[in-house]
Parts: structure tokens; C-alpha cells; sequence
């Protein structure tokens, strides 16, 4: 086994034990690079099924390309995906860009989305594989666990998580009081009313997940590589706070290349995402509050 097999079993492990030991499970898909892999692992573990929902946090600013691959992979893989969105907040005009800070933007159309939606609070909306119709989902059952894509490399606040992670019953988030993990040894074990977040690719690092993609020849949203202008998005998320990176790879071997030359050496990963600079802390802040 080389190093891309070991994690691709441990993850594969991972997924396993948390679709066994939480009944009303789902999976967080941000239609980034990593929770795409994840979505790929889950396929590769359960023999091209997936056996639990796709949530997507909707904030309305997702770059366009994001919303239409994302409809084109829930189609062609017949996918139960699950749309969460603060509907009130876009209708309020409670944003970034009519005024909002930024901080208070993210906790609202992410935060806040994100946590209730995952515990039943508001109607969800639901891609139907078999009818292949859109319908909304009224007080739906709260998901006890939720798998994310999230890597230790990838930001500060990250490296502090278990790959079994406790939230409480407001699904907000303490580093410490997380349980060791020794030796693989995983608790799955919680008391009532805890929420956990399941993190599969804790382990895997940016140049990992690329190297995957290339040897699985996973399809992954153009938005990653250079389109003819020179530049190409490292990291997704909202469109006005979201910024590309100088860079001319157009496939993954060359952003494969690009990593291992160190071009981006110094440069963090989420140096685009205007959330990781405001105030400090900002990430660490949200996912204390629920955020992923």
C-alpha cells in the first residue's frame, strides 16, 4: 500500500464506523475539492451507494459554476442532496453586500443556516433521485451525526479536531473538551443530545487530495484550474469574498507540480477567503458557533 491507499482505507474505516453507529447520519458537501473526495470515498465504501444526505448550505453568493456542478453531480449520481438556506436573512437584506459585516454576514447565511438545518428547524429542500423533482421538507428529523470534509492542514482552528468531534445541543463547538484519540482508537459513544461532526479526511493534506483526484480521475468543478486568464481558485466559497491565485495549472498533475515546487510554500491555502482575515480568529469564531 502506498500512502494514498493508507488514507484512502483509513478514511474508508471512518465513513464505516460512523454510518454504524449513528442512525440519522449525513454528509456536508460544500461542492469544494475535499468534501468532493469525501463524496467520492463514500461511494468507494459503500459500493457506489450513498446511504445518507447531502446537506449544501446555500448562501445565495456561491460563485454560479458551484450551484450548476452541483445539480449535474446530484443528477448523474443519483444523489439525496439536501439544500439548507436563511431564507429570512436574504430577504431582510442582511448581508455582506447591502451592508452587513462580515462576521455577522457568515453567521447568519452560514452559522445559523447550517445548524437549522441540520436539526429539522427549517423546511429543507430536497432533491428527490427517484422522481427526480425538487421538494421541501417540513420539520425533518435532526441529524445526531454529520460527516465533514475538513483537513488539520488546511486552518489554525482545524488541527484542534477529533476525527470524532463533540458539539453540544446547540451544536457549538469547545477544542477542549475533545476526547483523545490514541492509536486510532475512536469514541463514537456520546451522551444524549450531543451533536458530532465526523472528519474522514483529518489526516489528508492539499497535496494528498490533489493526488487522489488525479489517480481516481475524480471530477472536480473547473473553478479549481486556469481557464486561459492565468488564475484559478485554491479555496470556495462566496463570491464576494472569495478571490483566485496566480496560476497557470490546468489539470491536476500541474497543481500537483505547483505544490511540490513550493510555490505556494508561504502562502496558506485560504489566503483568498476574505472570512480568514477580518478580525482574526474569524473561522475559529463561526465554528465555535456550529460552523464547519
Amino acid at each position: 500500500m502506498d500512502h494514498l491507499d493508507r488514507l484512502e482505507a483509513q478514511s474508508i474505516y471512518i465513513l464505516r464506523e460512523a454510518y454504524r453507529s449513528f442512525p440519522n447520519l449525513a454528509m456536508l458537501w460544500s461542492i469544494g475539492k475535499d468534501s468532493t473526495v469525501l463524496l467520492w470515498l463514500t461511494r468507494k465504501a459503500f459500493f457506489g451507494h450513498v446511504p445518507y444526505p447531502l446537506v449544501h448550505i446555500d448562501t445565495a453568493f456561491k460563485i454560479p459554476e458551484m450551484i450548476k456542478y452541483r445539480d449535474e453531480i446530484a443528477i448523474q449520481w443519483d444523489l439525496n442532496l439536501v439544500v439548507g438556506q436563511n431564507k429570512e436573512a436574504l430577504a431582510k437584506g442582511e448581508t455582506y453586500v447591502n451592508g452587513l459585516d462580515r462576521l455577522s454576514c457568515c453567521k447568519k447565511l452560514k452559522s445559523d443556516a447550517l445548524k437549522n438545518t441540520l436539526d429539522g428547524t427549517w423546511a429543507r429542500r430536497k432533491w428527490n433521485p427517484y422522481k427526480k423533482i425538487w421538494e421541501d421538507e417540513l420539520n425533518g428529523a435532526p441529524y445526531t451525526g454529520v460527516i465533514v470534509g475538513v483537513r488539520a492542514d488546511e486552518e489554525g482552528s482545524r488541527s484542534k479536531e477529533r476525527v470524532f468531534s463533540a458539539r453540544d445541543e446547540k451544536s457549538e463547538w469547545d477544542a477542549s473538551t475533545q476526547p483523545p484519540e490514541l492509536w486510532n482508537q475512536y469514541k463514537t459513544d456520546f451522551a444524549p443530545g450531543t451533536h458530532v461532526r465526523i472528519h474522514p479526511l483529518l489526516e489528508w493534506t492539499e497535496l494528498n487530495i490533489w493526488e487522489y483526484i488525479e489517480r481516481e480521475n475524480i471530477p472536480i468543478i473547473n473553478l479549481y484550474f486556469d481557464q486561459g486568464n492565468g488564475k484559478r481558485y485554491r479555496s470556495l466559497g462566496c463570491f464576494p469574498c472569495t478571490a483566485p491565485v496566480d496560476s497557470q495549472a490546468r489539470n491536476p498533475k500541474e497543481i500537483i507540480e505547483e505544490l511540490t515546487s513550493g510555490k505556494f510554500k508561504d502562502i496558506a491555502e485560504r489566503s483568498g477567503r476574505a472570512q480568514d482575515k477580518d478580525g482574526g480568529g474569524t473561522l475559529e469564531a463561526l465554528r465555535k458557533e456550529g460552523y464547519m
